[in-house]
């Protein structure tokens, strides 16, 4: 059963390119679903990068008590782990829930609905105009995303400690600066991307492959956050080891 459905999907993966159609016509899908991904997880990204940055110095504040630790380390700590762990696993992981159930149940509908069907009647490449607008949508706007994350994230982060009086404006952007590595922000992007690439890719597999009803497309939703979240922290962990040495 396993390897019946990473066939499938590798199959669909491939099929989206078998057929291309006018390039208007992805354009015009494309920017929808920029609009959908992006825009509307907007809000919710903002939310938890506030929250996530305002907590990570609080925390942190509170497991260094040494007196000889400055606390500029607190803002290097939160830096880091800001970058290569919360902005790209924890947003992603927040998006699989948002971006990937919107996407299995949009095109759980359509199957259940006959309107894939129709497409392919009128000979249009339906996994080509339906979901690679929507695997390159993802491919743009959730890395925005992360990187805004992190922005806002860090921000948070130095407001919190500011205004609980942990350390000083000057003192968080010392320790942020602080030997800081460049390569931190790529590994981060390699993250959102092959994390974006996961959520709109899964997520369109169990939408596009469903069989039944209504109770059929809320199971495909379901399934398609369990398997996205899982192929995420996978993917984790897998990339911390082969590059972070």
């Amino acid at each position: 059963m396993l390897f019946a459905h990473i066939g499938k999907y590798l199959l669909m993966l491939k099929d989206m390119f078998s057929r291309p159609e006018n390039w208007k016509m992805y354009w015009k899908q494309f920017m929808q679903q920029c609009v959908d991904i992006g825009v509307g997880s907007l809000g919710i990204v903002l939310i938890i990068s506030v929250f996530i940055g305002g907590v990570s110095t609080v925390q942190t504040a509170y497991q260094l008590v040494s007196p000889l630790i400055p606390k500029s380390t607190i803002s290097q700590v939160v830096r880091d782990t800001m970058i290569l762990e919360f902005c790209p696993t924890i947003t992603c992981i927040v998006l699989a829930g948002v971006v990937g159930s919107k996407i299995a149940s949009e095109l759980g509908n359509m199957r259940v609905s006959e309107q894939i069907d129709a497409l392919e009647i009128m000979g249009i490449n339906t996994k080509g105009y339906l979901i690679l607008p929507k695997i390159v949508a993802s491919l743009l706007t959730i890395p925005i995303l992360v990187v805004i994350s992190g922005f806002v994230g860090i921000w948070c982060g130095e407001l919190a400690g500011v205004f609980t009086g942990i350390l000083s404006s000057q003192q968080f952007m010392q320790g942020l600066v602080s030997e800081f590595k460049p390569f931190n922000v790529a590994f981060a992007l390699i993250k959102a991307y092959t994390f974006a690439f996961i959520i709109s890719s899964v997520s369109s597999y169990f939408g596009y492959n469903v069989e039944g009803g209504a109770l059929e497309i809320g199971q495909a939703s379901t399934k398609a956050v369990v398997v996205s979240c899982v192929f995420i922290l996978l993917a984790d962990f897998g990339l911390a080891a082969l590059l972070l040495k």
